[in-house]
């Protein structure tokens, strides 16, 4: 057997291990079930990965996130890793034959979500496969005290049954106690190992700074520290808006939010990963797959949702041990806007009852019926066919989404997917009698892996520039070729992509989720109440807040964060304060009232300031009530 340390060498070019990772692959490889809850940029999935490379057989992976599931997977096999994600938009034929190349085609991950195991296929082919682990990545989701609670997380268990004598290892950023106890029981771990790094990040200044114009703020914070930035914003809007106001003005900047294509991500991405971009402007989709160790500033222009959430955003700052500065912009305004967004916004379950049945109406869906269906939505024409608000409408689609009721894919642009259908052989016979389309499909063949073998996303306006077709004419090849049944070709001008999980039962469907749906949103304000509480710069070290937050007591203070320095600020002009005293009572006593008239100072402070200065033996009181220095 491998030693771990040959593998990372190997696949990672890495020589060691960071923190608890080499622990936990060692506990794993000795069979224990184990939790383990490394910080963002810890190497988590190493932890899995490793062992399940050293182990024969496949590991099974759960994970909530697509693009994160699509990621990992896309990483393994440029490694030369065998990996497939069971996503969505795959067909029963593309799932049953996906699996039979788990079971006999040598692979070595299989990534799904917890939805996807919950099919009856899926489960059959699982038994049947030689796992050798099962790893469950954003572990916090099964807790109904964690902070992105999943329901069908809790369906995991079933693993356990499948493969009984399989350990298991759950990975999350951030959590409680009481969601790591949450974890243990759902997954049902047999003295499981607990491995915790401490939450301290004594290289990072956690810094609140009040200012009315965020953007002018902005810039002096980027033109103060000039090292590669972050700076999240609440909406893909914003994110274009001041990554262009900051190349007008010589910082330059590149955007990145979910609506973007895969290939203009990849654009983004390897600018600010160069160091082409000193700023990348972002929504929270920008997250996943970051391991840049010299991110100097990580900039909040507003308040996150929760402390977990802007724990894991903040610490993408400082990961190569230098001095690096998280900063939250706040304004007067912001606990308002707060409140609007994240509680004020959230569906109540008369209104999730409403838009369960409006989408079911859309898409003339009978009672009972539905489940596994795929339908092609356009947000905009469904809000404005019912007159439903479009924020609450929004997430009240997201509360769907995450108690699997329906799977909701958002897309933002126009989409276009194909599968060749007939052998390679075949289709290049095909293709010698017709030039013009045999071009289209060199250009999809050379830029496309995997699409003999299943429905892969394709970029028409790329295609359009290397064949120097226009999109017109591309799009005609295309539905030609799928007429002729040579491939199959999707091609949508929605924004979203939803699959009912459920048949439709209407009210009972949603009073199965009502009372997590409650339960969750009173987690919300909890929790965005101690992000108010947080951003105070009320001489509380902030550092200290956060390991607080996370049940982890330390009695240092930073010394470092806004909180801090206004102490120190505070502290310093006490000082200066004091000593004036000191230098008029050098001259001669004298009493509070006179040293009133000398200064500038009201009662109460003066009084402040003797006491201090008496208690620190630097001056004593005279039998007729007047104030003298103390004599050695």
């Amino acid at each position: 057997m491998k030693h771990p340390i040959e593998i990372l060498e190997h696949y990672w070019n890495f020589s060691k291990f960071k923190p608890q990772q080499e622990a936990i692959i060692e506990a794993v490889l000795a069979n224990e079930d184990c939790i383990a809850l490394l910080p963002t940029g810890g190497g988590k999935s190493i932890c899995f990965q490793i062992p399940a490379l050293i182990r024969e057989g496949i590991c099974i992976v759960v994970s909530p996130l697509i693009a994160l599931m699509q990621d990992q997977v896309n990483t393994l096999n440029a490694k030369g890793i065998k990996a497939m994600a069971l996503t969505s938009g795959f067909s029963f034929e593309d799932i049953d034959r996906m699996l039979d190349n788990c079971i006999y085609g040598n692979y070595k991950f299989l990534y799904l979500s917890p939805e996807r195991l919950q099919q009856d296929l899926v489960q059959q082919r699982i038994k049947q496969m030689n796992v050798n682990l099962i790893a469950v990545d954003e572990a916090h989701c099964i807790s109904q005290w964690g902070h992105d609670f999943r329901p069908a997380y809790r369906e995991i268990k079933l693993l356990r049954t499948l493969h009984p004598s399989v350990n298991v290892i759950g990975l999350t950023a951030s959590a409680t106690s009481k969601v790591i106890e949450d974890i243990s029981i759902q997954l049902d771990c047999i003295d499981p190992q607990i491995f915790q790094t401490s939450f301290r990040r004594s290289n990072l200044a956690y810094l609140s700074l009040e200012c009315e114009d965020k953007l002018f703020k902005t810039v002096q914070v980027l033109k103060k520290y000039t090292g590669t930035s972050i700076i999240y914003v609440r909406n893909r809007k914003a994110t274009l808006e001041i990554s262009s106001y900051l190349n007008k003005i010589g910082v330059s900047s590149g955007y990145y939010h979910g609506g973007l294509s895969s290939k203009e991500k990849e654009t983004q991405f390897g600018l600010w990963t160069s160091n082409s971009n000193q700023v990348m402007v972002a929504t929270n989709a920008f997250g996943m797959g970051i391991d840049k160790a010299n991110v100097q500033t990580v900039i909040h222009h507003n308040l996150p949702e929760s402390l977990e959430s802007y724990y894991q955003e903040a610490g993408r700052a400082g990961r190569n041990g230098e001095k690096a500065y998280a900063v939250i912009l706040i304004n007067t305004s912001d606990e308002l806007d707060s409140k609007n967004k994240y509680l004020n916004s959230l569906p109540d379950i008369k209104f999730l009852k409403n838009v369960y049945k409006r989408l079911c109406n859309y898409f003339q869906i009978s009672y009972g019926e539905g489940v596994n269906t795929v339908h092609n939505f356009n947000f905009k024409i469904f809000c404005s066919t019912y007159q439903l608000p479009s924020l609450l409408t929004y997430n009240a689609l997201k509360t769907l989404d995450r108690t699997s009721i329906i799977s909701l894919e958002e897309r933002f642009k126009n989409s276009a997917f194909i599968k060749i259908l007939i052998k390679n052989s075949a289709l290049f016979e095909y293709l010698e009698n017709h030039p013009k389309k045999a071009l289209v499909m060199k250009v999809i063949l050379r830029s496309h892996e995997g699409v003999f073998d299943h429905s892969t996303e394709i970029s028409v306006q790329d295609i359009t520039k290397k064949t120097k077709l226009n999109e017109a004419e591309v799009y005609a090849i295309l539905n030609s070729l799928n007429k002729a049944e040579i491939i199959a070709f999707e091609s949508s001008k929605t924004d979203a992509k939803i699959t009912f999980i459920e048949p439709r039962e209407d009210d009972k469907t949603i009073h199965r989720i009502s009372k997590i749906i409650e339960q969750q949103q009173v987690l919300k304000k909890t929790q965005l109440q101690s992000v108010f509480e947080y951003v105070k710069n009320d001489g509380i070290c902030k550092s200290h807040k956060l390991l607080s937050y996370f049940e982890e007591s330390d009695s240092l203070v930073c010394g470092i964060c806004s909180s801090c320095l206004k102490n120190l600020k505070n502290k310093s002009f006490k000082e200066i304060d004091a000593q004036s005293i000191l230098l008029l009572l050098r001259n001669s006593d004298l009493s509070s009232r006179k040293i009133e008239v000398l200064t500038t100072f009201d009662s109460d402070k003066i009084i402040a300031l003797l006491t201090d200065l008496m208690e620190r033996d630097l001056i004593e009181m005279t039998e007729k009530n007047t104030y003298k220095l103390k004599t050695l």
